[in-house]
Formats: structure tokens, C-alpha cells, sequence
């Protein structure tokens, strides 16, 4: 790619970066010297199951390490026992030792499923900080004033609403901006809600003699299936990266056609140029919107699991909504005899969020048992020894179960 073609690449779905002049003029130093640039992006390890909405920013991560830079993926094992102030409107508990270790195992893990392991550089930020004096953090504290810190939006808030904030949560920014110079970032990534602490890095590499400050991306959040609300597992309108290939194809599917795009966006490695052109053949109807957006779940579900599995769902799929076939992959539990409301047993197994959802998929009539359609909110399922029954929630979730005895 030529130096624009990489910026256009770069910028993909990005909603600042600070600044274009200077990331080009970075590129361009780059290219002459043989130089890569050192990409970081941090994570507190507090939320250890990833969904689509993550990796948007780990995907752009991607592209820098497809150009052939170093990405840094910087767990903050140290900064996780402060606990991010970033959008709380309370101090954060902050996180055992213990748990920080679990979290982070977990997050090494999943991030390979985008980032090539060979080329990505995992460091924890405990490392520089361990060693750090009590002076050391006097030096550090003094990198910026009470009246900058007040300037952050939810320390405001905080702030005017007389609600605490620690002394320790004013240092997460500043430690932030340490490991910019600890690992001589030239380019921080983060989400928007980021924007102060990355800013704010740049300050810090400029107070500990960095002659050249990092420049920052933020990405911005995704939308979650609903196409409204941002991409969340508790308002349920996600796509967990570790669901299955059907499941994650069927979802994608479900979609509306104008998110489909923000998706091939945000969520694709397709350049600019490309998605424009996919675009504008779908709107000329030279492509139909539904193979586009099948396309997409194909893509989406390579990624995270193999092209195989991916058309393997896409297969799954057309048999299910085009011949009206059973998936023939469907899982199969054993539960002990005992009558149980069948809402009840929905919610149990994870077919519907809660009691109450499940009664409302009954009465609209998206609940179907050994294929027949159920209305009865009130029936009752696991009552006779070695019954076996095969539930369908919706137009994507199977479960068959067999009811069997206890033996005693």
C-alpha cells in the first residue's frame, strides 16, 4: 500500500485520530528507516469473556500488525488493582491479585484468535511499576495538576454531585501515560470513553523528555444486534466470540441491512475502497442485500473459528430457512426425571434470559416442542423416565434433551 492507502486503511472506522499529519509523518518515517512503529493498546484484565464489541478494537490492532508494525497488547496487572475510573460514577473494588491472573490467562488466549502470536508483544504493566520508589510516584503525580483531572467528564460529575472520588483513582490516567514511555508507544489505541487517559499520555511521554508523543485512535462502540444500544451481554444483543459457528452466523444474519455495513466496517478486514464498492453493487442490485450480509457472517465466523465451519453454518443455515430442515449438529443433554414448568427449564438451560422472556416467546408463539408450536405458559416438561424431547427457541436455538432417572 502506498503511505495514503495505509492512513485510509488505518483510519477505517475510527472516530479520532491525533493526529493524521503526524501518524503520516510517522508511516513515512517508517517506510524510509525499516523502522515499525510501536502500536499499544491496554486492557485491564476485568472482563475476561469477549464479545464482537471488543474487538474492534483488537481488530484494529490487526491492521497495524498486518502492516507490518509491533502491537502491544499491555495488561495492566498493576493499573487493574486501581480499577479504571473511566465512566464510574463510583469508586471501582478493586481486583485480587488472584482474579487479575485468571483474567489476563483468559484474555491471552482469546485475543489469537485475531492477532498473530508470533508478531504481538503481551507485557504487563506490573513490570515497570513493581519497581517503582515512593518517589518515583511523587515524580509521576506531578506530571499534571488537580484542575486538569477535574477537567475529565465523570470526575466532574462526580465532583459537583459530592460523590468520593479517591486520591488513588487520580493517578489510573497518569500510570496510563507511564507506560506509553515505559514502552515508547508511537501509537495508543483505545475506545472513545479513552480519549482523556490517551491524551493525557501524551502529556506524560512530553514530561519524561519523549521529543516525539505517541499519536491516538480511538474506535468507537459497537452497536449491538438491536442496531440502537451499544453491543452489551446484559442488555443480550451481542455475539460472544467463543458461541458456536451457527450461532454466531445465524445472529449476523439477523441484522438489519444498514447495520450490515457498519459491521463490514468495524468488524471486517476489507479496505475502504472495497466496502464502498460491495456497497454500491448492493444498491445498484447487482448483489442481493441477503448473500451480502451472508458474506459478512462467512467472514465473521472465519475469524474466530476456520473457513470450513464458516460455510459449514452457512449451509446449516439455507437448510433451516430455505428447506425447512433441522440442523442435524443439535446438542444433547440429560437432565434427572422431575415436572418442571417449561419456562422455567427455557431459563435454566439458557434458551431465554429469564422467567419472564420465556413466558413472552411462548405467548408469541416462538417456542416450539418435538415441532409443534407451544402457547401454554403453565405446561410442564421432564415428568416421564427416558422422554426425550427436542425444544426450538426462536429460529436458531436446538436443544434436545433426554429425561432419565436418577439411580440411587
Amino acid at each position: 500500500m502506498t503511505i495514503e492507502e495505509q492512513l485510509s486503511y488505518l483510519k477505517k472506522g475510527s472516530v479520532d485520530c491525533i493526529s493524521v499529519v503526524d501518524l503520516q509523518r510517522k508511516l513515512e518515517r517508517a517506510v524510509m528507516t525499516g523502522k515499525r512503529l510501536r502500536v499499544k493498546a491496554g486492557f485491564d484484565p476485568t472482563a475476561p469473556d469477549l464479545h464482537l464489541g471488543h474487538t474492534v478494537l483488537i481488530r484494529k490492532m490487526r491492521h497495524f500488525q498486518q502492516l507490518g508494525h509491533q502491537v502491544i497488547f499491555l495488561i495492566g496487572d498493576f493499573t487493574g488493582l486501581i480499577g479504571d475510573p473511566t465512566g464510574r460514577s463510583a469508586t471501582r473494588p478493586a481486583l485480587t491479585p488472584e482474579q487479575i491472573a485468571n483474567n489476563a490467562e483468559t484474555y491471552k488466549q482469546q485475543i489469537f484468535k485475531l492477532l498473530d502470536p508470533e508478531k504481538t508483544e503481551i507485557r504487563f504493566n506490573n513490570e515497570w511499576f513493581a519497581k517503582f520508589t515512593a518517589q518515583d510516584f511523587i515524580k509521576l503525580s506531578a506530571k499534571a495538576t488537580v484542575a486538569q483531572m477535574l477537567e475529565r467528564d465523570d470526575f466532574k460529575k462526580r465532583f459537583e454531585s459530592q460523590t468520593p472520588i479517591s486520591v488513588h483513582e487520580l493517578l489510573y490516567p497518569l500510570a496510563q501515560g507511564f507506560d506509553s514511555v515505559a514502552l515508547e508507544a508511537d501509537m495508543e489505541l483505545g475506545g472513545t470513553d479513552q480519549k482523556f487517559n490517551l491524551l493525557m499520555a501524551r502529556q506524560v511521554q512530553r514530561e519524561y523528555g519523549v521529543a516525539d508523543p505517541q499519536c491516538v485512535m480511538t474506535m468507537p462502540l459497537l452497536e449491538g444486534l438491536d442496531g440502537d444500544k451499544k453491543m452489551s451481554k446484559s442488555l443480550n444483543n451481542y455475539i460472544g466470540i467463543t458461541e458456536t459457528p451457527r450461532a454466531m452466523f445465524g445472529k449476523v444474519m439477523s441484522i438489519t441491512d444498514d447495520l450490515m455495513w457498519r459491521y463490514y466496517e468495524l468488524l471486517t478486514d476489507m479496505t475502504p475502497a472495497e466496502v464502498v464498492t460491495l456497497k454500491e453493487a448492493t444498491t445498484k442490485g447487482e448483489r442481493h442485500p441477503r448473500e451480502v450480509k451472508a458474506e459478512l457472517g462467512r467472514r465473521i465466523v472465519a475469524d474466530f473459528h476456520s473457513q470450513s465451519e464458516a460455510q459449514m453454518a452457512s449451509d446449516e443455515f439455507d437448510k433451516m430457512f430455505r428447506e425447512r430442515q433441522t440442523p442435524t449438529d443439535i446438542a444433547l443433554i440429560e437432565r434427572p426425571v422431575e415436572a418442571i414448568k417449561l419456562v422455567k427449564f427455557l431459563t435454566n438451560e439458557g434458551l431465554a434470559p429469564s422467567v419472564a422472556e420465556a413466558q413472552r416467546l411462548v405467548r408469541q408463539g416462538s417456542v416450539r416442542l418435538n415441532n409443534e408450536r407451544i402457547n401454554d405458559v403453565k405446561l410442564d416438561v421432564g415428568a416421564n423416565a427416558d422422554e426425550e424431547i427436542l425444544l426450538q427457541v426462536g429460529k436458531l436455538k436446538f436443544l434436545r434433551v433426554r429425561f432419565k432417572s436418577v439411580e440411587r
